[in-house]
């Protein structure tokens, strides 16, 4: 039916569809009936305001307009049992209220306000909210209501939509770190990328900061340039996460709060009295929380940033006496720390577990373990447990991180170890987990065997600074 599009140009063709009628005499009479309504929103979207298209800064008012919706004309005595029973089709919309008075008649009745993507005539009720009409005496008619919405009653996926250019992606989706909103735009975003911050920032009570990341994550203190588009330009994030309060400098430190379920799953294999060697522990999400259930904890992290927040917030929740801080690569760290304590807690009773958080790298410095208790006696109990995280673009990620494991320790890891899917990361990227028993053939072997000392290559650290908190 294009055709008939050019006699109708103030109303979408989804509008048409929901009016299309077989004759022509119906499409005249639909042309002479919608030029006394106000505009209709379609669902999720916002008629772009005068001279909006394309905005840039931030004009709030231009945003206000009226729109048409169905109302029911309900009784006072039954009016919340009606609204009830009408929640899913009645107006939802951020300060909107859903019951309004009712100006042609006396007090004894209330509009309910309806959906109008859902109800445009008595028959598009469900069986369930007819018959609920019925046993209430409340007719069916529908009832014509003008309302007016401005900025603050629009999402911000709906004011977006407004304002950018037709046919690009619209972003709302952001990761939030206490205060702090951490967005990724992409390249045809970034003109108003100060007006995508502002309407964050507007939609998201508690937000005062939002953020732009610059680059991709700097894989030498796994930190990220970024820049401020709305908001104040304070980067101390105070946040909790599994019950346990955290504090740092989002702009110099690695933080993930997507990440919460996995540091507490990790976090629950542990018992209490088990050691943990967190070779790169960041602020603490993992060494914080097995302090607190119990666990001895010599925990590491490269970035100086990281190491000072990591101290912070061991203090702040009270475990410092449980916490061993390092800063040293990570490699050093093994062959050090971690190499020193090693052979008596291999004689005791409890638990050794190492956790390497540092998925772009982890894998590779599993070749740090060849050799590690060379000359040392076998305890004859169980070796630690490793939990080391990689990225996989592979078609088969699980085996392909498996594989690369193997390659690092020298020996075969199939069937000897446990993989968990952590997350996506990006289209045809995954974040995965691999469990396993450090092998006795790994930490015991010969220089012979494991051909002479192996360093995967690393970042060169800025500094490198071995600094014991207890």
């Amino acid at each position: 039916n294009n055709r008939y599009m050019d006699y109708f140009p103030s109303i979408t063709l989804s509008q048409l569809f929901l009016n299309i009628r077989v004759t022509d005499s119906v499409w005249v009479c639909l042309l002479s009936f919608n030029s006394e309504l106000c505009p209709v929103m379609e669902p999720n979207t916002v008629p772009p305001p005068s001279g909006g298209r394309g905005m840039t800064a931030l004009d709030r008012e231009a945003f206000t307009q009226t729109i048409t919706v169905p109302a029911l004309r309900v009784p006072t005595a039954v009016l919340n049992k009606v609204v009830k029973s009408l929640k899913k089709c009645s107006i939802q919309r951020p300060g909107v209220p859903r019951v309004v008075q009712d100006k042609e008649e006396s007090g004894e009745f209330r509009l309910v306000l309806l959906d109008p993507h859902r109800v445009t005539t008595a028959g598009s009720f469900s069986e369930a909210e007819a018959e609920a009409l019925r046993s209430f005496s409340v007719s069916d008619e529908l009832h014509q209501y003008e309302l007016k919405l401005t900025y603050d009653n629009l999402k911000s996926e709906e004011v977006l939509e407004a304002v950018l250019p037709q046919g690009q992606d619209v972003t709302s989706g952001f990761s939030r770190v206490g205060h702090i909103a951490h967005m990724n735009l992409r390249d045809h975003q970034l003109p108003y990328k100060n007006l995508i911050g502002q309407v964050i920032m507007d939609k998201n009570p508690g937000v005062t900061c939002v953020v732009n990341k610059t680059n991709i994550i700097d894989s030498t203190y796994r930190n990220f340039k970024m820049e401020v588009l709305a908001g104040e330009e304070n980067m101390v994030a105070k946040v909790r996460e599994n019950g346990v309060a955290y504090e740092f400098d989002f702009s110099r430190v690695y933080w993930n709060p997507r990440l919460s379920t996995e540091h507490q799953r990790v976090v629950q294999l542990t018992k209490r009295g088990d050691t943990v060697f967190d070779v790169f522990a960041g602020v603490g999400p993992f060494a914080i929380p097995a302090a607190r259930g119990g666990a001895n904890v010599l925990a590491n992290d490269l970035n100086p940033e990281s190491y000072r927040w990591l101290q912070h917030n061991c203090r702040l929740n009270k475990v410092e006496g449980r916490v061993r801080s390092f800063n040293l690569d990570g490699r050093a760290f093994i062959r050090g720390p971690l190499r020193q304590e090693l052979p008596a807690l291999l004689r005791g009773a409890a638990g050794v577990h190492m956790v390497m958080n540092l998925p772009a790298l982890a894998l590779d410095f599993l070749d740090a373990f060849r050799g590690l208790l060379r000359g040392e006696p076998p305890s004859g109990r169980d070796p630690p447990t490793v939990h080391c995280y990689g990225f996989s673009k592979d078609d088969d990620p699980s085996t392909d991180v498996v594989a690369r494991a193997s390659r690092s320790l020298g020996v075969p890891l199939e069937n000897r170890c446990d993989v968990h899917f952590v997350r996506n990361v990006a289209p045809n990227k995954d974040m995965l987990c691999v469990r396993f028993t450090l092998p006795e053939e790994v930490l015991y072997c010969s220089e012979e065997q494991t051909g002479g000392e192996t360093s995967s290559e690393e970042p060169a650290p800025k500094r490198q600074k071995c600094e014991e908190s207890t």
